[in-house]
């Protein structure tokens, strides 16, 4: 039973390769054996399959010479490793390389003569026959190129464990471990590409570009990921496009429309050479020039596209390719390349007919076409050297030397095997694997925790996800001064393992645009916003699609194409260009300034004033005029009224904390304790002179005491206010920012209610002393100032009624000086109306301010008193006696007279005593004035 199921599987397996594996390869047996796939050919003949006959393999058409390269890179490092004694030593690797034509089909025919030589192996068959001639297993493949490729031949080799280290695929879903078991690489997987090329294009500061991806697992997941890189930025995609190798023409001509049409100048084209060179080769049809291509390392250095009848297109081309290595000898080993020589690799042939256009004897070639009279025959004795082909392109050595790292690195897992020591092992148990009798799964355990340094002195191990870490390099496609050829200049480099910020590195004097220009070209939905401006969307467009907005005053931008202004800090604002931001002015009632001056003159020539105003009075404090006016409540009523004008000082300068304390309880105290004393002088004169006969205890609590008690407790009222105000809510400085250009420091008076409280007081007392002094406006003038008093307090009032709506409608700097004239203003109105009167009559008019003045005035305000009473008096009777009808003919006589002995106001005589007629009679209306009793009432 076991005979037949062997003679089935080797029935089955030689069916397979025989009849769909590729009919060329490079092969050479070896005690452990590699695999390789690898694209020498482009691509496939498209061909019809009707079916009507057994369908045949598909011929593969354009030699590629870089994959050739590629291949003889592997086949050069295993001759190395076989050479080296201590590298494997006494083991032979040998190989099994096939050609993928750069499609799944054909690399799948080839994976499955890899997986059916294993499977057979596995069936330990010894015992049945002598094998001693059959393949061993294939332990590892190195390949395939394209991530669509590789992504079809890991899902068949990763079935059977058998490792799988790409030198070309990164695309970044082959990262997924739980897919893709065994799949290992030796590039850097396109999570890094995208973002690199996201950072290329904010580093240039375009944000209208154009994304060309191939359709398939290399392009589709690689532009998916560019265009979640352009969100972050706010960079727009214009349009976004895929494309393949086998678009008809019309479909490509299509895509060359969209592309010609659009505003975007740049095209990120994420796909490999064969897939982009239809629409480069459209785009040359149509010398379309004007564009600027950001390539991806498939094809940055594609010799397909890397051409110089394309640079008139394509120069100026940024690409990412990988770092380049070393190999050293590798050059000599391209260059002794001959068709006679090399028997184990059967595509020489055709490399060597391609390279110089020839046929060799016995060519296959020759049976399939029938005819060689377009081509020479070949010698085999060509030299390589002097033919320009990309296959000898060994300067930058990047594809080359990831297959070179792939194989060494296979090598050195096989070398752990070989030298583990049993109880240090990877396996069960700590065991180590027979080398002899290894299996596929159990390299790919050693691949994993593969960890050595190359011959470059580079630490070389696969992380988590089985990748290899690498830079990039930025080259720029330049046209050679030489013979017109495609250069490669490197330009900078991404550092994939720097800080963000710090990984791109690019020299832009280096760069030359569309091949001639050293200007970065526009690529932008809209022209730039200059500075002073910001970006507004237009609605229904893409955000990078915008128009410039000027920036609001107080806000500033100060580079091109800003999304938002700046505000500027509290403390500044913007120009007119709104380009920066200049220190605001700051502003308050200062001591410098005019304004400022001026009211601070007109403060001390009010204090100047009242000071002379009390020196003359305490000069002249025994004369009749001081004395009647109360000297000690003047002295204190003077007081005030230099602490009102010197309270206007302290709204003048930069308010401070304590300023704003100060001012206001200041003010508030001397002008209560001013007119407090004026209420009370008015007050008791106004009762001494209204009361019949002032008896003894009426003098008593109308004396200093009781006046200065009065003014205290007025006072005193005014004094818990400001404490309630200060305690609650004190006053402080602030900065009012309101104003555009202009800081005006003022105080924050913390509670307007409390302001409302002090003045409204002050206004009180004001209106009570104004009813008063209105009401004594007829006592004698050396007694009271009545009249001016009243003048005094109506100058109060108009001036604080209008101080109302002028503190509440002004700001700034304004509302000190508002008040500081209220102050000034009233406190000249109540210096000039009570004072200024008796200083003319002291300093000018000394004949008035006499006793005898005083008495004159004094007897005539009684005669006046007592006139009006008869008067009165006298009316009443004869409208009584008119009534009467007994009455009188006769009427007395209703003349009244005022008869003095000789001069009315003898200064000799102490007393004096006016009499009153009557008609027939006489009244005498005696007044004694003795000084002691003048003294106390005064």
């Amino acid at each position: 039973m076991r005979l037949v199921l062997y003679y089935l599987m080797l029935l089955g397996s030689s069916y397979v390769i025989s009849m769909y594996g590729p009919h060329e390869s490079a092969q050479m047996t070896g005690d452990i054996l590699l695999g390789g796939l690898f694209p020498i050919h482009f691509g496939v003949a498209s061909k019809d399959q009707d079916l009507a006959a057994r369908p045949e393999s598909t011929q593969c058409v354009r030699f590629n010479f870089r994959g050739f390269r590629w291949l003889q890179a592997m086949i050069f490092a295993i001759d190395e490793i076989n050479n080296s004694s201590m590298l494997l030593p006494n083991i032979t690797l040998g190989y099994r390389i096939f050609d993928t034509c750069n499609t799944v089909s054909k690399a799948l025919e080839a994976t499955l003569s890899f997986v059916a030589q294993n499977k057979i192996d596995s069936l330990n068959l010894d015992e049945f026959c002598n094998c001693t001639d059959h393949i061993p297993s294939t332990i590892a493949v190195v390949g395939a190129a394209g991530s669509a490729v590789s992504t079809a031949v890991a899902n068949l080799l990763g079935l059977f464990y058998i490792p799988q280290i790409s030198y070309a695929s990164s695309s970044r879903l082959l990262s997924n471990k739980n897919q893709y078991k065994s799949f290992m690489r030796t590039i850097p997987t396109d999570e890094y590409q995208a973002t690199a090329m996201a950072d290329i294009i904010e580093y240039f500061q375009w944000n209208w570009v154009i994304a060309v991806a191939s359709d398939d697992d290399y392009g589709r997941p690689g532009i998916e990921k560019f265009e979640k890189e352009m969100e972050e930025r706010d960079i727009c995609i214009h349009l976004n496009e895929l494309i393949s190798q086998y678009f008809e023409d019309h479909e490509i001509q299509a895509l060359a429309d969209r592309i010609e049409n659009s505003t975007a100048k740049v095209i990120v084209v994420f796909a490999s050479g064969p897939d982009i060179e239809p629409l480069i080769k459209e785009m040359v049809r149509r010398n379309v020039s004007d564009r600027i291509w950001l390539a991806s390392e498939a094809w940055a250095s594609s010799s397909l596209i890397a051409k110089p009848e394309y640079l008139n297109v394509v120069a100026g081309t940024i690409g990412f390719a990988l770092r380049a290595g070393c190999i050293p000898g590798f050059r000599e080993f391209l260059q002794h390349v001959n068709p006679k020589r090399d028997s184990h690799n059967g595509f020489v042939r055709e490399f060597w007919e391609e390279t110089f256009n020839c046929y060799l004897e016995d060519s296959s070639r020759i049976q399939e076409s029938g005819s060689t009279s377009f081509r020479p025959l070949c010698t085999g004795e060509e030299d390589i050297t002097s033919v320009e082909t990309p296959y000898l392109d060994y300067i930058h050595l990047r594809i080359s030397y990831n297959v070179y790292v792939a194989v060494y690195s296979i090598a050195k897992a096989l070398q752990d095997i070989l030298t583990c020591t049993p109880g240090h092992g990877l396996f069960a148990n700590n065991s180590c694997a027979d080398i002899k009798k290894m299996e596929a799964w159990q390299v790919l355990k050693q691949l994993r925790h593969l960890n050595y340094t190359n011959s470059m002195g580079e630490k070389m191990h696969f992380d988590e996800n089985a990748d290899m870490a690498a830079n990039y390099s930025i080259i720029n496609w330049q046209r050679s001064a030489e013979d017109g050829s495609v250069l490669f200049k490197e330009v900078g480099y991404y550092n994939i393992h720097s800080k963000r910020g710090a990984k791109l590195f690019i020299d832009k004097t280096k760069i030359l645009w569309n091949g001639f220009s050293s200007e970065v070209p526009f690529s932008n939905c809209s022209e730039d916003c200059e500075p002073g401006t910001r970006k507004s969307i237009i609605d229904s467009m893409p955000t990078c699609c915008f128009e410039c907005t000027e920036c609001s005053d107080g806000e500033y931008s100060n580079h091109k194409d800003a999304s938002v202004c700046t505000k500027c800090p509290n403390d500044f604002w913007s120009n007119g260009n709104h380009t920066f931001c200049f220190l605001k002015e700051i502003e308050f009632l200062s001591w410098t300034e005019p304004f400022g001056i001026a009211l601070a003159i007109c403060a001390v020539i009010g204090v100047v004033l009242t000071a002379f105003v009390m020196g003359v009075f305490v000069r002249f404090r025994n004369t009749p005029v001081v004395k009647a006016t109360n000297r000690e409540l003047s002295y204190v009523l003077l007081f005030s009224l230099i602490c009102c004008f010197s309270s206007s000082l302290i709204f003048i300068g930069e308010p401070q904390d304590w300023t704003c304390r100060v001012r206001q309880p200041a003010f508030g105290i001397s002008f209560v304790l001013c007119i407090s004393c004026i209420l009370v002088k008015t007050n008791r004169v106004l009762l001494v002179f209204e009361a019949k006969i002032p008896t003894s205890l009426q003098r008593k609590w109308w004396g200093l005491n009781l006046q200065f008690l009065l003014v205290f407790l007025c006072t005193f009222v005014q004094v818990m206010i400001c404490v309630v105000w200060l305690y609650n809510a004190p006053p402080s400085s602030y900065r009012n920012h309101d104003i555009d250009e202009i800081i005006f420091i003022t105080c924050n008076e913390g509670s307007v209610m409390a302001l409302g409280f002090l003045i409204g007081y002050t206004c009180l007392l004001a209106a009570i002393c104004f009813f008063f002094a209105f009401k004594s406006r007829k006592l004698p003038e050396n007694f009271t100032e009545a009249k001016f008093i009243t003048f005094s307090m109506l100058i109060f009032f108009i001036v604080w009624i209008s101080f109302i709506p002028a503190y509440f409608s002004t700001y700034g700097k304004f509302v000190s000086a508002v008040e500081v004239i209220a102050i000034l203003a009233s406190s000249f109105g109540m210096l000039a109306c009570i004072f200024f009167n008796k200083i003319y009559i002291i300093l000018f008019k000394p004949s008035r301010n006499t006793i005898e003045e005083v008495r004159c005035s004094t007897a005539a305000h009684a005669f006046k008193v007592a006139a009006k009473a008869t008067l009165k008096h006298n009316t009443a009777s004869r409208k009584q006696s008119s009534s009467n009808d007994e009455s009188s003919a006769s009427t007395p006589s209703s003349s009244i007279s005022l008869k003095t002995n000789g001069n009315d106001c003898d200064s000799a005589s102490g007393k004096h005593k006016p009499r009153v007629s009557f008609g027939s009679g006489t009244v005498t209306l005696s007044l004694s004035f003795e000084e002691s009793r003048r003294s106390s009432l005064m």
